[in-house]
């Protein structure tokens, strides 16, 4: 090899060969939109970005890159909140865009076998055009992927009814780090022939294998359906009010919480009208769908319940959407101040109501200046932290923050993950046995470090 000679090119030679020069990226140009996470805040150098169009082509890439001794990144939409999915220094970043396929859906099954480079919405149309529905939903459901969805075990606001990922999960194909094909597609919903994969490689951020397809369960597409948004006076009246819809209301299926300073900077920054003529300290909004109109039963479990302020309720599609508004536009209104800090922790029920009130007071204390902005999933006791103006006193936020959620028996991620961002905490929330018995199984699968490297797992002492 002579002194000027590319010391990557016999690697970027052996990836042109299993998926085709074009989809070999190394100008900077275009592998910029892949080197930094949607937050902004994560960001590293990618070798080359390559974009493989089926599962062969998966498994000869991670072979070659085995072969080399070189890292690999598997990226999907590129939305995650912890740095998951993008290079630290020099990876190679497998994005699985590509692989995209939408089988047909089995409808005697009520299931869909797809792509994971499919998103969401394509998924959810895909599966509504067959008279069923894809449950899960999140606000990235434009570009977020099935198979980033299944390897952090997303949520999104229907879990209080059907779960999160993985429970979505039916069969799997993905690559292990050697380049062998795991593949259990057959959609059983009984088989307890040996260990659970596809339920173990669910929520292992890529660090295991990567996913190629998924065997997804579907459900009934209701026919009707009714939100409300509940003004109340804070997390433990909220809670209150679900508790009791709950009992009452098969059909509910969200119910997600805002306060009142992030309502009204949606509505600010939307330039929409606020829901109701005097606001109120919080909002629970609730959404009911059932075969026949479940509007009834929904006003009559929460008619003459004391913490009801005030209520507004939709049952057609743009009524739905104004209401469902106020809730999904916290992210864009909250990245219209800066760069956020986003926490993503999950909390037991009946330490809700003392977190939500002392996290503010815990920010204030390291920053005066930073502002912290609430909101999440009342029904599975996932609130997602967000804190603007605080660039400097980041890493000291985030550390008190998920100290307050372990010291009340919280966890450090409900439904994001570990991925970069939180590292340094999980000792605070697994223990030593804990990470051991995790490091093992990664071991087995994974033996080099080769998927996915200073993901999940905090470096070794």
């Amino acid at each position: 090899m002579s002194a000027t000679a590319d010391p990557d090119e016999p690697l970027l030679a052996a990836l042109r060969a299993a998926v085709g020069a074009r989809h070999v990226l190394t100008d900077p140009d275009l592998t910029a939109p892949h080197e930094t996470d949607w937050t902004g805040r994560f960001t590293g150098r990618a070798r080359a970005v390559v974009r493989p169009g089926d599962t062969d082509e998966v498994a000869a890439v991670l072979r070659a890159c085995a072969a080399a001794g070189v890292p690999v990144v598997p990226q999907g939409g590129n939305t995650g909140l912890v740095g998951g999915g993008v290079p630290g220094d020099g990876e190679v970043v497998i994005s699985c865009t590509r692989l995209d396929a939408l089988d047909p859906v089995d409808l005697e099954a009520a299931q869909v076998t797809v792509g994971a480079g499919a998103t969401l919405a394509r998924v959810q149309a895909h599966a509504r055009a067959a008279g069923l529905a894809f449950p899960v939903d999140l606000g990235a459901r434009d570009s977020a992927t099935i198979g980033g969805m299944v390897a952090t075990n997303a949520g999104g606001v229907r879990v209080l009814r059907y779960g999160a990922m993985r429970a979505q999960v039916v069969g799997i194909e993905a690559v292990t780090a050697a380049g062998r094909v795991v593949r259990r597609l057959s959609g059983l919903v009984k088989d307890n022939a040996g260990y659970d994969l596809p339920g173990l490689i669910a929520g292992s951020e890529g660090t295991l294998a990567i996913v190629t397809r998924v065997r997804l369960r579907l459900a009934p597409a209701w026919a009707q359906r009714v939100v409300a948004l509940v003004a109340v006076d804070g997390v433990a009246a909220a809670q209150r009010v679900l508790a009791a819809v709950r009992g009452e209301v098969a059909a509910l299926e969200a119910a997600e919480f805002m306060f009142a300073d992030g309502v009204e900077l949606v509505c600010s920054v939307s330039g929409t009208t606020p829901p109701f003529p005097q606001p109120a300290p919080a909002y629970l909004l609730l959404e009911c769908a059932d075969r026949a109109d479940p509007t009834d039963a929904l006003a009559g479990a929460l008619a003459d319940l004391p913490e009801v302020r005030d209520v507004a309720v939709a049952t057609d599609g743009p009524g739905r959407a104004r209401l469902w508004a106020l809730r999904e536009g916290h992210t864009e209104a909250i990245n219209s101040l800066g760069v956020p800090i986003k926490l993503d922790v999950s909390l037991p029920a009946s330490a809700l109501p003392g977190f939500a009130e002392r996290v503010p007071q815990v920010v204030q204390a390291i920053d005066p200046g930073a502002r912290t902005v609430l909101f999440g999933h009342l029904g599975d006791g996932n609130l997602h932290v967000n804190v603007v103006g605080a660039d400097a006193s980041g890493h000291a936020i985030d550390d008190a923050v998920l100290r307050l959620t372990v010291e009340l028996g919280g966890s450090i991620s409900a439904e994001h993950g570990i991925g970069r961002a939180k590292l340094p905490w999980m000792a605070l929330h697994r223990d030593t046995d804990d990470v051991a018995a995790m490091r093992a199984i990664k071991a087995a699968l994974d033996p080099t470090g080769l998927l996915n490297p200073d993901v999940l797992f905090p470096p070794e002492a």
